[in-house]
């Protein structure tokens, strides 16, 4: 007799505590393979295919497309074992066992799934049953004028967006009943309160001055997933951090001679930002208080040994910041190749959420966009990030005499805190001399 096995949303790492589904790979009555990816989903770093560990009949799916759902949530039952096929409309679940693969993401362990095509089980007697609805999507019933309170004890809800929802809102989590597993507080419990006049009479009575205030067809589009995950960073670093932000223009003409003379060398081809990124690890040598993060619990700043330089790559999701790890022991045509192939998992959406974390320094080559200066926002936790215009012609004295050279400007945004303003111009003066003449970093390799 088959065995139905309930998979749950996996802890994908890095203190995620939630995913959005954006597209599901298997439907009710498909044949898994054990390892196969049965839904892609997006979470606050990166998207994810996550796999299942068991293999049979997929009886029923958690969650439409769109839905978010928290950590340890249904995602799919899986008939397993004899009979898989006639267990396909069954709705008997029991608790998974110390079966399967254990694996959660895809990269991790085997994959047989890949070649594999999708196959259908239609039982002779009834069709699959219909997939349950997802728990986000159950609509929290109209709260009383007095809603009963909790009594004292932990809250029942373990993302942080919900709670900073329901904090900026005035929403007491305690009043709330939750709809997901183990009567969980879901982010849909938050909004429907949000939306629920009796609950919050003062969030109700701002809402009309809110929508009044939007002009007809104005769009409305929610900050969550990548995008709310950007801005909840920034914001925090604009909060947190004392920032400043010094410049100067540098001649790169020399430093784009050199590239040339080494692409024309032969060998893989390097590129500028490989060179800038090998220029920084230089400098944060001779400035190590530059890589470094400031612990507010224990009131000190902690000084990094490894440099895990992250780089600002835009995308069709938004903003993203891989990081490769251990830039400083990396040559140019190491870090070119780290480049490229972390630049290739951005642009399709493949990047792990371990790419994604863990840096200590940030280069930001804004020139990408035709500009030629900018005042970063500090990458939190992090201490400092160097920006990067456009290298473009301009009027330049060079030795003595007007010529046209290869001008860039060069920020650096510091975190105060860290360092005086003096340790920020050595650091960003030693980075321009470095362009202005590359020899200047045969000291140090």
């Amino acid at each position: 007799m088959a065995q139905v096995m309930e998979f749950k949303l996996p802890d994908l790492g890095e203190g995620l505590t939630e995913a959005e589904i954006v597209r599901w790979l298997v439907a009710v009555g498909d044949v898994v393979a054990v390892d196969q990816p049965v839904v892609e989903v997006e979470t606050a770093k990166a998207m994810v295919e996550v796999p299942c560990p068991y293999g049979g009949v997929v009886t029923a799916r958690f969650g439409e497309e769109g839905t978010e759902l928290p950590v340890g949530a249904p995602l799919i039952t899986v008939a397993v074992g004899a009979g898989a096929g006639d267990a396909a409309g069954a709705g008997a679940v029991q608790e998974p066992e110390e079966s399967g693969s254990g694996n959660v993401l895809v990269g991790y362990g085997t994959d047989h799934s890949r070649t594999a095509r999708r196959r259908r089980v239609r039982p002779a007697s009834a069709a699959p049953a219909p997939a349950p609805a997802a728990p986000a999507a159950v609509a929290a019933p109209a709260a009383p004028a007095a809603p009963p309170v909790r009594p004292a004890g932990p809250v029942p809800v373990i993302s942080p967006l919900v709670r900073k929802l329901a904090r900026d809102n005035g929403i007491d989590l305690r009043a709330l009943t939750g709809t997901g597993p183990d009567g969980l507080i879901l982010r849909a419990d938050v909004e429907a309160a949000l939306r629920a006049p009796a609950a919050v009479p003062a969030a109700a009575a701002a809402a009309p001055a809110t929508a009044a205030a939007a002009p007809a067809g104005a769009e409305r589009i929610p900050l969550k997933g990548l995008r709310g995950a950007v801005a909840d960073k920034l914001s925090r670093s604009r909060r947190e951090i004392p920032d400043a932000t010094c410049w100067v223009d540098a001649d790169a003409t020399e430093l784009m001679a050199a590239r040339a003379a080494m692409n024309a060398a032969g060998g893989p081809k390097v590129s500028v930002l490989a060179l800038l990124a090998r220029i920084c690890t230089a400098a944060l040598a001779r400035y190590p208080e530059l890589n470094s993060t400031v612990d507010l619990a224990a009131n000190e700043i902690v000084r990094l040994p490894s440099v895990h330089l992250g780089f600002a790559a835009q995308t069709e999701r938004g903003l993203v910041v891989p990081v490769v790890r251990d830039a400083h022991e990396r040559n140019a045509e190491s870090l070119t190749a780290e480049f490229a192939r972390l630049t290739e998992l951005a642009r399709t959406g493949k990047l792990a959420p371990s790419d994604l974390t863990g840096g200590t320094f940030t280069l930001n080559n804004y020139g990408v966009f035709g500009v030629d200066g900018s005042t970063p926002i500090i990458n939190h936790p992090e201490a400092a990030m160097l920006g990067v215009g456009r290298i473009t012609p301009k009027p330049w004295v060079h030795r003595g005499e007007l010529a046209v050279r290869q001008v860039v400007q060069l920020s650096f945004t510091f975190d105060h805190r860290v360092c005086d303003g003096g340790t920020a111009g050595g650091f960003l003066r030693y980075v321009a001399d470095c362009v202005e003449n590359p020899a200047v970093l045969l000291r140090t390799l």
